[in-house]
């Protein structure tokens, strides 16, 4: 759970607790989820090298155990480790690798995240790419509700309520977020709802 909320210091321990057993254990599994971890936790400490390194380590870990059906979310945390590289279209790859696995494996509970990050890595990657980005946020949006995956469906409007606002659109980012905002009524001292709440503001809205 704090891998999908995103909380580097939390999956830090954790992963140098199950590294440590796992190493001592022979538990092949868990031990490429732990090498994945610290992957991730070193590229989002800024050492996106080491990070690219232990994830696809990790990933070899997955092939070798198979547990393909782990595949698809941890291709997108390498593409996220390759983006902090600079490497965007490599890890547009990767999640394009990521999306084709989720087919079919039918593994979906990623799915619309996925999508969602297909989107932000084609904006940081391709200039004029705004069109192809509001698809797949739109995509990732329409998976969420029909899944009825809630943080994905935040985490994906926070995305086009973003775009939305660079385009002047304003009243068209208030109008998806603010709802969607408004249906949590607890953890609200998590990131993703922190910054939901300050990109409202930013918008406008004042009142929850």
């Amino acid at each position: 759970m704090h891998f999908v909320l995103d909380d580097a210091d939390m999956v830090g321990r954790r992963a140098e607790e199950l590294v440590a057993l796992t190493t001592e254990q022979g538990f092949a599994f868990f031990l490429a989820m732990g090498t994945a971890y610290r992957g991730w936790t070193l590229a989002e400490a800024g050492d996106a090298e080491a990070g690219v390194d232990l994830l696809r380590r990790g990933i070899e870990g997955f092939q070798a155990s198979g547990a393909a059906w782990t595949l698809p979310f941890y291709l997108a945390q390498l593409a996220a480790a390759e983006a902090k590289a600079a490497r965007f279209e490599t890890g547009l790859g990767q999640l394009s690798d990521a999306l084709a696995l989720t087919e079919k494996l039918g593994v979906r509970w990623f799915e619309a995240e996925l999508h969602r990050r297909r989107g932000e890595l084609m904006l940081a990657a391709r200039p004029g790419a705004e069109a192809e980005a509001e698809t797949e946020f739109r995509h990732a949006i329409a998976i969420a509700r029909q899944q009825e995956a809630k943080l994905w469906e935040l985490r994906s409007a926070v995305s086009l309520a973003r775009l939305w606002h660079g385009q002047d659109k304003v009243d068209e980012a208030r109008g998806l977020l603010a709802p969607v905002y408004g249906w949590f009524n607890e953890g609200f001292d998590i990131r993703d709802l922190k910054e939901s709440k300050a990109l409202l503001e930013y918008l406008g809205v004042d009142s929850f």
